[in-house]
């Protein structure tokens, strides 16, 4: 058994949720065999882990906070950690209002600092406070590292590490359960997938258009729309649900039918045009054998190499273009498959936990 006592904290896990990278570090530093602790919201299922702690909270924007803290807060003062961890900003809030001092807190992307959204001003302060106070932060990309240093030039640069997310090893082709899966759903022709949480700057509306201008050259060409929408974007969400009968619209999928959706799929799209920190549906997406189409950010340049075809955010109709391309040159997708596989394997739990694992030794020897 490691010595080393780790909490972690986020907000949201899977599968009682999206995931949010957590879960395969907290997997890793369980199997290693440390005295681990997963901290972290009840919002849809019982987690059977007696080492995951769901806390309670009220289910509306923002009124979630003040229970999270205060549940949190209450947590860790009760209890000794040699680390504790925040995925976030908001899952580090309530780290300052305990006993502990020095923390390590994750930044996954810049949204606030990159885009205009109406909450940015305090989501600003909220990640420039995080970052002022944590010992150690640790970023999912170069893209966020050089960002946090060109919107913070106060940042000490040497305390910012670079731990890319990794793949589960469940990310691999179901061709059986997939093809099951698309006699369920009664879906004949060929499929393209977008797979998330439906926000605002996640282009789902551009994926749509680009889906309504392909369908007259591909006509049994289907979308689905897999995820939940956010706050802002429910009203939204639902027209297109009642004005688009032949969009596959199915709300919130579960952790385990995931990849087999991503196998029954011939395209995965991500078309993003705010700020993205890493890249986890494509390349999930392609370690399950299905090509994928993305927005030219350079989070994904730098994630998924050219292991995918980019196009330019808001463009729907070079999207439909690109789309038609893929679905009708066989050989072409093939090949994206091929070399997004390889691209795939660098992106391992085991790679990321041991640089994980290094800098929390490094963060006890500077105690």
């Amino acid at each position: 058994m490691n010595q080393m006592k780790i909490c972690l904290i986020s907000l949201k896990i899977a599968p009682d949720c999206e995931r949010t990278g957590f879960e395969g570090i907290y997997n890793y530093l369980k199997n290693e065999g440390y005295d681990v602790k997963l901290l972290t919201g009840k919002w849809n299922y019982v987690l059977n882990d007696p080492n995951i702690i769901q806390m309670n909270l009220v289910k509306k924007r923002f009124l979630w906070m003040p229970h999270f803290i205060y549940n949190i807060n209450k947590y860790l003062n009760r209890n000794s950690f040699d680390i504790i961890h925040g995925n976030g900003p908001k899952s580090s809030i309530p780290i300052l209002f305990s006993n502990y001092k020095r923390f390590i807190s994750t930044i996954h992307d810049l949204g606030p600092f990159e885009t205009k959204f109406a909450t940015q001003s305090l989501q600003k302060f909220l990640i420039k406070y995080i970052i002022k106070k944590a010992t150690y932060i640790t970023t999912v990309s170069n893209h966020t590292r050089e960002g946090l240093k060109k919107f913070i030039p106060s940042i000490n640069s040497k305390n910012i590490h670079i731990l890319y997310n990794g793949i589960d090893n469940k990310f691999k082709p179901y061709p059986k359960d997939a093809e099951k899966l698309k006699k369920q759903l009664k879906i004949k022709g060929p499929i393209i997938l977008y797979l998330g949480r439906i926000a605002k700057y996640k282009g789902v509306e551009h994926i749509i258009k680009a889906y309504k201008i392909a369908k007259k050259t591909i006509s049994n060409l289907n979308l689905i729309i897999a995820g939940k929408p956010d706050f802002e974007m429910e009203n939204i969400y639902n027209t297109w649900r009642e004005k688009n009968l032949d969009i596959h619209f199915l709300g919130f999928i579960s952790d385990e039918l995931v990849p087999i959706y991503y196998t029954m799929a011939d395209i995965l799209i991500a078309y993003s045009y705010g700020s993205e920190g890493f890249g986890n549906t494509p390349l999930e997406s392609l370690a399950c054998g299905t090509a994928v189409l993305c927005s030219n950010l350079k989070v994904y340049r730098e994630i998924l190499h050219d292991r995918a075809i980019f196009i330019p955010p808001k463009n729907p109709k070079i999207l439909a273009e690109k789309i038609i391309l893929v679905i009708k040159d066989e050989e072409l997708r093939k090949e994206l498959i091929k070399q997004g596989q390889e691209i795939a394997k660098k992106y391992t739990w085991d790679k990321v936990g041991k640089r994980l694992v290094d800098v929390y030794q490094k963060f006890l020897s500077e105690t």
